[in-house]
């Protein structure tokens, strides 16, 4: 395994990849192998490749851009280093994107929230308040640090 894992930082190299690229490509492609037992890319394809994504779709359940970031890898491996054209990748679970909704409070909650506070928890809360933007339709959104 260590003279394929050469090889994908040598060709990452002659193709001006940043290191922090590399290191986190390499890994990738460690643990797709690691996870089909060490077997060699060579002896695996579609059905591998989409078991493993899948997997981390499902049973890792990895955000969106960590299971493409893991794909990019795996497909530079096969096309760069292995000079492999993978068929369409069809049958793999895609990892859901997490809907973030945003906090937004009006004039009068904010209010009632303050009012309920008291010492060094209204002190913060008023702190929080003032790092706040007021939206057009008069409402609150506390920024996020």
């Amino acid at each position: 395994m260590s003279k394929l894992l050469n090889d994908v930082r040598n060709k990452l190299r002659v193709h001006h990849y940043a290191l922090k690229t590399e290191k986190t490509y390499v890994q990738w492609i460690k643990r797709f192998i690691l996870f089909h037992n060490k077997t060699h890319p060579l002896k695996m394809g579609k059905v591998e490749v989409e078991a493993f994504l899948t997997w981390l779709a499902v049973k890792r359940k990895v955000a969106p851009s960590t299971q493409n970031q893991a794909l990019q890898a795996i497909l530079f491996l096969y096309r760069k280093v292995l000079e492999i054209e993978l068929p369409w990748l069809d049958d793999v679970v895609r990892a859901k994107q997490k809907r973030r909704i945003p906090v937004v409070l009006s004039q009068q909650e904010v209010t009632i929230i303050l009012a309920a506070l008291q010492g060094q928890h209204q002190l913060i809360g008023r702190l929080f308040y003032g790092a706040g933007e007021q939206m057009p339709n008069g409402r609150w959104r506390f920024l996020n640090f």
